[in-house]
Order: structure tokens, then C-alpha cells, then sequence
């Protein structure tokens, strides 16, 4: 790819804001389509930690979760010319992932338990609970229709409001 290199599955720093610079999104997408193929850089930088994210609540496994962002980030730039300037970005970019991790989901079809890296890392009994709990709300996740799902995870994981959710599903 021409931002140079791979998802990591380790993301260090705090949240991520995909609500800033939605016009410096049009701008990279206009500079790429005039073939400037590193100002895709920029765009997976923004967005990579909450594709992931994503991507780990819809799958529960920190590998897949890894290959289904970076799917989208390959076919996103593939398409790009396909990108209706009209809609947000992040919501275009969002479906694309939304339908990797249908493919990965498909592809498996048998469910597996939530990733271990979700648990916490010392030994302690209040780590175990939370453990136990990640691990119970993520297959809880797993066990809900897509739809519903995606709902979820954008609404507490992606901590977008209820009009960003609902332009994002085109509901």
C-alpha cells in the first residue's frame, strides 16, 4: 500500500477524534485521485485506531480485526474515484469495513472466544472481573444481529452520537 505500512494491533495514545478534519479528508482524497498516492497517509493515520476498534467489537479477535482494517484501508484507496463526495468519508469508510469483517465472519463461520489480549495484564482479583466481564460483554456483542451490533459499537466503542450513527448506517 502507498502509506507504507501495516495496521499494528498496538495503539498507543489516547482516543481518537475521527470528527476533526473531515474537510482535510476531501482534501487527501482530491490530492490522491490527482495521484499523490501518500496523501492516503494521512487518512489511514486518522482512522486506523477506530477501524480497529471497530473491527475487534464486531470480530472479537485482535488478528482478524487487524487484517479486516487493513482490507478496508486496501480496498478504500482501490475505490476511491467511487467516493461520493456528498457523504462523509468515515461513513464510505465504514461500510467497507463493516463488509470485511462480514467476509471474515463468513469465512470462519464457527464462532470463537473473545481474544485474550482483552484481558487485563496483572494478576489481581479485580483483573480477573474486568476480564471476565470484557469477555462476557464481547460475546454478548457476537451473539447480536449485525445491525444491532454496529449500533452498539459505534455508539459506546466509537463514542459517536446518535445523528453520527444514524447518518453512518443511512438510517
Amino acid at each position: 500500500p502507498p502509506w507504507g505500512r501495516a495496521l499494528s494491533a498496538n495503539f498507543p495514545g489516547g482516543g481518537v477524534s475521527f470528527r476533526a478534519g473531515e474537510d482535510e479528508d476531501l482534501v487527501f482524497i482530491e490530492r490522491c485521485l490527482r495521484g499523490d498516492t501518500g496523501a492516503f497517509r494521512p487518512l489511514v493515520e486518522r482512522y486506523e485506531r477506530l477501524l480497529f476498534s471497530v473491527a475487534l467489537r464486531m470480530l472479537g479477535n485482535g488478528q482478524d480485526a487487524t487484517d479486516a482494517a487493513q482490507s478496508a484501508f486496501v480496498r478504500a484507496y482501490q475505490k476511491l474515484e467511487t467516493y461520493d463526495h456528498g457523504h462523509k468519508f468515515f461513513s464510505w469508510l465504514y461500510r467497507i469495513l463493516v463488509n470485511e469483517c462480514l467476509n471474515v465472519r463468513r469465512a470462519r463461520r464457527t464462532f470463537e472466544p473473545v481474544d485474550p489480549m482483552l484481558a487485563g495484564t496483572d494478576d489481581t482479583y479485580r483483573s480477573a472481573e474486568r476480564a471476565e466481564l470484557r469477555t462476557a460483554v464481547q460475546a454478548a456483542l457476537l451473539r447480536l444481529p449485525a445491525l444491532y451490533r454496529e449500533v452498539v459499537v459505534l455508539r459506546h466503542y466509537a463514542s459517536m452520537s446518535y445523528q453520527e450513527i444514524a447518518e453512518t448506517l443511512h438510517v
